[in-house]
């Protein structure tokens, strides 16, 4: 039973830690010397110097951070929730609401990274940008996130 909590604990933790670094790394779509995130567009120079700028204030943009900021918040509450319910929960009783906060989580940053893709082609029309690995891992995350998500909803509390 412990090892079994431990990887859930261990999945859910690696699931926060993806959240957190495609929400705050500035590799969304790179290309040319440019690195774009969320929150801010970097350029680098040929001397190696970064200048940044903040992104656009485009509504759509700020659905996305929006829907991923939620997403770490329901992840957090999730992991809380869990810890809560681990020492109050009755014997055979099922972790519905962390799981449906990890759901929660999972379908926001879902909505978050599939806005952000249909919205690239209008964003950056030159086929030289790419998406960086903070997209690729906002898209992991999103899976993991429902597969823990329904681990907790089909756990029971055992003694």
């Amino acid at each position: 039973m412990i090892v079994l909590l431990l990887s859930i604990i261990v999945l859910h933790v690696a699931v926060l830690v993806l959240l957190f670094v495609a929400t705050i790394v500035s590799q969304w779509i790179v290309g040319n010397g440019h690195a774009t995130d969320l929150w801010q567009n970097c350029s680098t120079t040929p001397g190696n110097i970064q200048h940044c700028f903040s992104s656009s204030a485009n509504e759509w943009l700020q659905s996305v951070q929006a829907t991923m900021i939620l997403s770490i918040i329901f992840s957090v509450l999730s992991l809380f929730l869990f810890f809560c319910q681990l020492f109050t929960l009755t014997k055979g009783g099922r972790f519905y609401i962390t799981g449906i906060f990890q759901i929660l989580a999972g379908l926001c940053v879902m909505s978050a990274t599939s806005i952000y893709t249909v919205r690239h082609s209008e964003w950056h029309l030159d086929s030289a940008y790419s998406y960086g690995f903070a997209y690729i891992l906002a898209w992991v995350a999103f899976p993991l996130a429902l597969l823990s998500g329904v681990i907790y909803v089909i756990l029971r509390k055992r003694e």
